[in-house]
């Protein structure tokens, strides 16, 4: 748990708002946060519109929401409660093709983290899941959160640059590492990045299988280059972007192909940016780019060493912009972070570093 969501806690319980569709869910979830005293539930609501009525009313700390509710549902509600106030949401979604889609939607408006049903909609027994929900909802409650409607950071908050030095001839590769918090971070800085005919792109983000499918889907759409979920065997192209497959560690062999393994996990995930960042880092060199964006842990600090070492060039996501500033603190505690820097400042240093090579 972060120091923030311990701070939180002291003195007081975190205040509890359900959204959730079925009064059997709604009564599931809030017996067990009754049963723990660092929560109170202050309210329920039975779909999203009146869950952002609530959200408005009550000020909770953090939200618990479902996704597939009538009239609005949860990314809806999700976008328009953060538009309104930065309060940490969590999904709470059945695990099927639709649900991890509507669950990797909520995410990139902005919710903080999911967890899974157990049993698809309407879960007779949570208690296979309590511990990753208290725990989540609590870690939740000490997230970073933007203000709505605020200017991004200043330019100036930023480490100097120092990604001047040009890239070898050949095909270059950008590879983001990004845990909670990212799929929004990605939704707002794929759309500016500019792969042309120069680079590719590797993402390894910490979630489950399936979820990183849907995740490759929706970012898609919203980026001028194909986003794909990474396939055993698949060669790095240039004006492509591949997501590290959930329960997988992502590879890249000596002539540019993707390998996937089901190796032990490393840092407490897989798949793990320490495992793709050092292997990128033996085949592309001084080719590579490693950008750290938000996440909670130190995975991708011991991989982007391996990339400065290389020749190639590094980049963090600053404290201001992160949600969770554990991971990017990691990389520059470790020094080997040649710019940290805002998250919309990320996309014109990565086209930058494309275009002057």
């Amino acid at each position: 748990m972060s120091d923030d969501a311990r701070d939180s806690q002291r003195g007081k319980r975190l205040r509890v708002l359900l959204v959730d569709d079925s009064a059997f869910m709604r009564g599931a979830v809030a017996r067990l946060l009754g049963s723990d005293a660092r929560f109170e539930v202050v309210g329920q609501a039975s779909d999203g519109a009146e869950g952002v009525k609530l959200a408005r009313e009550l000020k909770p700390d953090v939200i618990s929401m479902d996704f597939n509710m009538p009239g609005m549902n949860g990314a809806a509600a999700t976008r328009t409660i953060l538009g309104e106030r930065p309060v940490p949401i969590v999904m709470l979604s059945a695990h099927t093709r639709e649900g991890e889609a509507a669950t990797v939607e909520a995410l990139t408006a902005g919710a903080v983290d999911y967890v899974t049903k157990p049993e698809g909609e309407v879960s007779a027994n949570l208690s296979s899941v309590r511990d990753e929900l208290v725990s989540k909802l609590l870690l939740a409650a000490g997230v970073n959160l933007p203000q709505p409607n605020l200017a991004p950071p200043s330019a100036r908050d930023s480490r100097p640059s120092s990604l001047r030095r040009p890239a070898p001839a050949g095909l270059k590769l950008v590879v983001i590492a990004a845990s909670t918090g990212g799929p929004a971070a990605l939704s707002e800085l794929l759309p500016s990045v500019t792969l042309g005919t120069q680079a590719t792109l590797v993402i390894v983000q910490h979630m489950a299988e399936g979820y990183t499918r849907a995740l490759a889907a929706q970012l898609a759409e919203r980026t001028r280059f194909p986003v794909r979920e990474a396939e055993a065997g698949a060669e790095l192209s240039a004006g492509t972007a591949w997501i590290a497959a959930g329960n997988r560690h992502l590879l890249v062999d000596q002539k540019t192909r993707l390998t996937l393994t089901e190796g032990p996990m490393v840092n407490g995930v897989r798949p793990a940016a320490d495992v793709t960042l050092g292997s990128i880092a033996q085949h592309f060199g001084a080719r590579t780019m490693g950008v750290i964006l938000t996440g909670m842990g130190k995975d991708g600090a011991r991989g982007l060493a391996q990339i400065k070492a290389a020749g190639g060039v590094t980049v963090a996501q600053d404290r201001a912009t992160s949600t969770v500033y554990g991971m990017p603190r990691a990389a520059v505690e470790l020094g080997v972070v040649d710019t940290v820097a805002p998250l919309s400042r990320i996309a014109s240093l990565i086209n930058r570093w494309i275009s002057e090579g």
